[in-house]
């Protein structure tokens, strides 16, 4: 093993020998991507099919602290971009993967970090074809930031979009929501809280095939990260023009969110999710789905919480508890510091 510093500094992001070691013992002895090139050279037999498309998306991920209950800032960029191939009806199968590595990080922190990403895109079924390290001086970022673009293919006739969903249409989630905020929230230490909450920080991909199995009629779907189910429901009455309602009692909450969210003051409607998607499916097909969604381990907690409706076009609203019923608008700044 030639890499034998227990810290990154400034000559491990410099060009040389120390570069090329930690790039290949702590990255790439775990990703193995197709080849050393300075870039990935794809190719699929998905992309045969006649009105295939290719679906891309990018993302950074910054979070505090690296490693928490559930997973890890490598966790949080495989399956965020998974995810968001995911929800557009693309099958993930390409990832690239860039790191800003502050000096002084752990070499034995970011093997594990790297480890992690290594084991979800494998449970994924993606690759890690491509890469990139640059390290900063001490200070110049929170120890380690990550950005993930990821590849997909899109079947030929396949299209999800916000704009499709109608009045009748049922609004599903997968499991209880605002898991992933607060347990960062708890997890940074800064509130003397204890609590055995766990991120549900989990690539969907698989969950998200099931879904358009079971329902191919599948409207749009999302995942509901910064923001929470409260941003992803307003983006989607927006692009509609429809009107959505959810059903407060029908809201899958943890008691320990629910608490959490009391102490402080917050609305878990807008906590971030890491391992939660919105997907929105015609009446007829809504038992179809939540048994697809069940039969997954990342779905167990598949529920309806409400539906499309031709009211109040463009806005969203709850109907509590007492029957009455509130606005659920889109954030104005931020609830939390990012967490994801």
């Amino acid at each position: 093993m030639a890499l034998r510093d227990s810290h990154v500094t400034l000559a491990h992001g410099g060009g040389g020998k120390a570069m090329r070691d930690l790039i290949e013992e702590v990255f790439t002895s775990l990703f193995q991507p197709p080849g050393m090139e300075d870039q990935a050279r794809l190719a699929s037999t998905a992309l045969a099919a006649p009105g295939a498309r290719l679906a891309l998306t990018t993302d950074s991920f910054v979070v505090t602290p690296l490693e928490f209950p559930g997973g890890d800032i490598g966790k949080l960029a495989i399956c965020g971009t998974v995810n968001d191939l995911a929800v557009g009806g693309a099958e993930p199968l390409w990832l690239s993967a860039a790191f800003i590595i502050e000096e002084g990080t752990e070499i034995a922190l970011l093997r594990r970090i790297a480890a992690t990403m290594a084991d979800e895109a494998r449970a994924a079924g993606v690759r890690i074809v491509t890469g990139d390290t640059k390290v900063v001086e001490r200070g110049a970022a929170d120890g380690l930031f990550i950005t993930t673009t990821g590849v997909g293919v899109i079947p030929p006739g396949r299209e999800l979009s916000a704009a499709a969903i109608r009045p009748g249409d049922r609004l599903l989630v997968n499991g209880g929501l605002g898991d992933h905020g607060a347990t960062i929230l708890a997890a940074r230490g800064d509130l003397a809280l204890s609590t055995d909450l766990q991120s549900d920080c989990a690539a969907l991909g698989h969950l998200m095939a099931a879904v358009l199995k079971a329902a191919p009629g599948a409207r749009a779907a999302r995942d509901a990260t910064r923001g929470g189910v409260a941003a992803v429901l307003n983006e989607m009455a927006e692009a509609s023009g429809v009107g959505l309602v959810i059903e407060e009692e029908a809201l899958p909450l943890r008691a320990e969110v629910v608490g959490l969210c009391e102490i402080l003051g917050l609305d878990p409607l807008y906590l971030a999710n890491e391992g939660r998607l919105v997907v929105v499916v015609p009446e007829a097909e809504a038992e179809a789905a939540l048994e697809a969604m069940r039969a997954c381990p990342e779905g167990a907690g598949a529920v309806a919480i409400g539906r499309a409706v031709a009211d109040h076009p463009g806005q969203v609203r709850m109907t509590t508890r007492f029957g009455g019923s509130r606005i659920v608008d889109m954030l104005v700044g931020e609830q939390l510091p990012r967490i994801c």
